[in-house]
């Protein structure tokens, strides 16, 4: 009797692990082995982590990608990934480094290569990069700029709801760490876009984001150009950031596992 296919899951910014609750419910009702474990330091609630910021803070992009690589490493076979934002960068990081079956990147962070930088994205950025400190600390958004970040495509009382329930502060460090990804040959946001033997990719996109606008994930499309591996993209035009964690979660959850099952995954 096969064993059921491991499904990561992996956050972003701002937001707790546990927000992917819904998800690996639905992915075990659907036969997988789905676990969502945090970033290195992430408290085990929301509560925790609101408490203990200094857990979460300073840890960049290759501490985050060492720490999924070595859960992997711990499972009987490559998993499928899927990552939200700074999550969707990391999937595509492992995945590259062929280290799962497959990656859907849902809204996903920008990635070494990808030029477009809309003044939305500035902004829903801006309380990190307002001070240069903020890179070794982590940093809290209140409601409103939860608002503007996540939950602009849906009403303030969701938005707000969505904030007291899912919403931790983050670190800094990444965002720095990719703002200065094109400046940085080595930076830790280059993902191996060229690997023409790595799983399937979906890119998914929102088309209200404000925070990882359309524009972003289709000039990240652009990147894998040179790949003959599988590699698609899927737009939500209605939807922002908060894609996977709002009301309508269960049609963006119902796309990627369509796509997986188009994929024999």
């Amino acid at each position: 009797m096969l064993t059921p296919t491991p499904v990561l899951f992996i956050h972003g910014l701002w937001l707790h692990a546990s927000s992917w609750d819904p998800w690996t419910e639905l992915f075990r009702a659907e036969g997988y082995a789905p676990a969502a474990p945090g970033w290195p330091g992430d408290p085990d609630t929301v509560a925790e982590a609101r408490a203990n910021p200094e857990s979460i803070a300073d840890h960049g992009i290759d501490d985050v990608v060492e720490h999924y690589a070595g859960i992997i490493r711990g499972l009987d076979r490559p998993p499928i990934l899927v990552g939200h934002s700074f999550g969707g960068m990391i999937a595509q990081k492992l995945l590259g480094q062929d280290l799962a079956a497959a990656a859907v990147a849902i809204d996903a962070a920008q990635i070494k290569g990808v030029l477009p930088l809309p003044l939305s994205a500035l902004r829903s950025t801006l309380p990190v990069f307002k001070n240069p400190a903020n890179r070794h600390r982590a940093v809290s958004l209140t409601a409103a700029q939860f608002r503007f970040a996540f939950g602009n495509a849906v009403s303030a009382e969701e938005s707000d709801a969505l904030f007291e329930r899912w919403a931790i502060p983050a670190p800094g460090k990444p965002l720095f760490e990719a703002a200065a990804a094109n400046f940085n040959p080595h930076s830790p946001a280059k993902v191996a876009t060229g690997n023409a033997h790595r799983g399937p990719l979906l890119l998914m996109t929102g088309g209200k984001d404000h925070t990882v606008p359309e524009s972003v994930t289709r000039a990240t499309l652009k990147q894998y150009r040179h790949s003959e591996a599988v590699t698609d993209i899927t737009d939500f035009p209605d939807k922002g950031h908060s894609l996977t964690i709002d009301s309508g979660w269960r049609e963006v959850a119902d796309t990627a596992l369509a796509w997986l099952r188009s994929h024999s995954l």
